[in-house]
């Protein structure tokens, strides 16, 4: 039996099309996903991300164990502070790519992807080992996404703080709606403005919070937004997926987040392998690829290959960019195959057509 979220009645009242979504009944869609996938990048729209993991680390050695686990530098951080970091093997392959919070110099939330959550405790157990205490939350909690260049004001509608206000990848705890501390985090998955708001079920009617969101974004055009946006919106922005782009086959540096890895910060797991590679050279890197014909659209698993028909890999994410109204792709070639302004051959539906081979973002906001 498929689970559901907390806001899987506000999804039936707005008549979503529901689809199973690694165990969970979600919306793929309500309207059209060019309509909802528009709406954000032009004004707002309202995502239910509560399939997403929260685990917490406590304790005198909490900053420790996040330590070892991650690459990037979580001693950084300060209460009120995030960051995007990975999770590796001890072969420098990718566990999970997470945001780490920290809600206190004892305390860090990790949120993890949904396909991961088993995978991930059991991994942050095990390397714990029993330093710091280990909680799983994910049930307990309910994530709202309002994401796109109205999400500001439609959210100043409904708190007395300054939402508008918090630096990206920072949070603050606030009363929106009527209901007390929720944690707004502005922080996202579309490449555009917005914010996260986590949500403790015990003391949030979710449903209603959604309900209010959307009345007072209706002004500024807010759209409830399903699965099919947020995937269209995040590679356009290119920003990868786990399971598609990033695995446990791949490392950070050949998928392209070498930035992430702080070398100076002292021992991580996976940092020897990582430092082995970094010498040698990686021989594949995450590259992303833009049709140059219209209406070619590479989608997961086609063919990448050379002009001369050497297969280099396969697309891990592609589709259709609405803003750019060209195909677009993400995978995985050689190196030496991967300088952007290189073009290589998508085939799609048995037929070769050239692609232009970028680093991404395929599309980012003109400030």
């Amino acid at each position: 039996m498929l689970k559901r979220t907390p806001l899987f009645e506000a999804h039936r009242t707005f008549r979503a099309k529901l689809v199973d979504f690694y165990g969970y009944e979600m919306p793929l869609q309500y309207k059209s996903i060019r309509d909802e996938h528009m709406s954000v990048r032009n004004h707002a729209g309202i995502f239910d991300v509560s399939h997403m993991g929260e685990i917490l680390i406590r304790g005198d050695k909490a900053l420790e164990v996040v330590q070892d686990l991650t690459a990037n530098d979580a001693a950084k951080l300060k209460a009120g502070k995030s960051q995007y970091s990975v999770m590796c093997r001890e072969n420098g392959g990718i566990v999970d790519d997470l945001l780490v919070y920290c809600l206190s110099d004892k305390e860090y939330m990790l949120v993890v992807n949904a396909s991961n959550i088993e995978k991930d405790f059991n991994w942050i157990l095990q390397v714990n080992d029993g330093r710091a205490e280990i909680s799983d939350i994910s049930e307990e909690i309910a994530l709202i996404a309002v994401q796109g260049p109205e999400s500001a004001t439609i959210m100043e509608k409904l708190t007395k703080n300054n939402p508008g206000g918090i630096p990206m990848f920072e949070f603050r705890s606030m009363a929106v709606s009527d209901y007390d501390n929720i944690l707004v985090s502005a922080t996202g998955y579309t490449g555009e403005k917005g914010y996260e708001l986590y949500c403790n079920i015990r003391h949030v009617n979710v449903c209603d919070l959604w309900e209010n969101i959307i009345v007072a974004g209706e002004p500024h055009g807010i759209m409830p937004c399903g699965l099919g946006a947020r995937d269209t919106l995040r590679l356009e922005a290119g920003l990868a997926l786990y399971g598609n782009d990033l695995t446990e086959e791949h490392t950070p540096l050949e998928a392209g987040l070498g930035w992430l890895v702080k070398w100076d910060k002292g021992s991580f797991i996976g940092k020897d392998a990582l430092l082995e590679q970094k010498k040698n050279g990686v021989s594949r890197r995450l590259r992303g690829f833009v049709v140059k014909e219209e209406k070619r659209i590479p989608r997961n698993g086609h063919a990448i290959a050379s002009k001369k028909g050497e297969v280099l890999g396969q697309v891990t994410s592609g589709g259709l960019s609405f803003m750019l109204n060209r195909g677009i792709a993400m995978g995985y070639i050689p190196s030496e195959q991967a300088e952007p302004g290189n073009t290589v051959m998508m085939r799609i539906r048995d037929k070769e057509h050239p692609a232009e081979v970028i680093r991404p973002p395929f599309y980012k906001r003109k400030k």
